[in-house]
């Protein structure tokens, strides 16, 4: 059994997360901004843009997920650099963004022809999370949907495979929790943005 902290333990991939966590045996604390909006989490405060803060609470930890979301243009640039800062040593998966993903012609989906270009500054704040731990010495690797979260079909089904960028492309949240177990249960990629669909 792991010990695993899970930032964005409220939303609906860290929730996800937390419950394949608990399903394979680990021991989960969920950590939220406000804990009295989720009295049934028993969840525990945490500013995940503080490096302190990530650092107290990292420790004691195996791993760490973060499936964090805001909508303040700065907030993924501190995050990634609070992260890279505070986990040290301990094993990092961060639930990144399908835009940034390289298609399987080497371009990026949000420079794709036809791709939405009205939340530019959204994917390029998840670019710069990103950056901050690819120039950092935590042991990190991003999963995200290769496309977007299937909504219309939210089933787990128990399997995923990886896959490249593709906007058609579509992952229940249950089974992107799997992917993420899978990483730290077995860490086989690091440093990495890695694109999951449905197998």
């Amino acid at each position: 059994m792991s010990k695993i902290l899970v930032f964005g333990a409220g939303g609906r991939a860290g929730r996800a997360a937390a419950d394949e966590a608990r399903r394979r045996g680990h021991e989960v604390t969920a950590a939220v901004r406000d804990p009295s909006k989720y009295a049934e989490l028993d969840a525990t405060a945490a500013d995940v843009t503080d490096p302190e803060a990530v650092a107290r609470l990292a420790a004691g930890h195996d791993a760490v997920i973060a499936a964090v979301y805001d909508p303040a243009p700065d907030f993924f640039p501190r995050a990634g650099k609070a992260l890279a800062e505070g986990v040290g040593t301990t094993r990092l998966v961060w639930v990144g963004l399908a835009s940034i993903l390289a298609s399987d012609n080497g371009t990026l989906l949000m420079d794709s022809p036809g791709y939405p270009t009205e939340y530019r500054a959204f994917f390029e704040a998840h670019q710069a999370a990103t950056d901050a731990l690819a120039a950092s010495q935590a042991d990190w690797v991003s999963i995200t949907p290769s496309g977007d979260f299937d909504h219309e079909n939210p089933e787990r089904t128990g399997s995923y495979r990886f896959a490249p960028g593709d906007a058609t492309s579509r992952i229940s949240y249950a089974d992107l929790a799997i992917a993420l177990l899978d990483e730290i249960e077995e860490p086989r990629h690091h440093g990495v943005l890695l694109g999951v669909r449905r197998a």
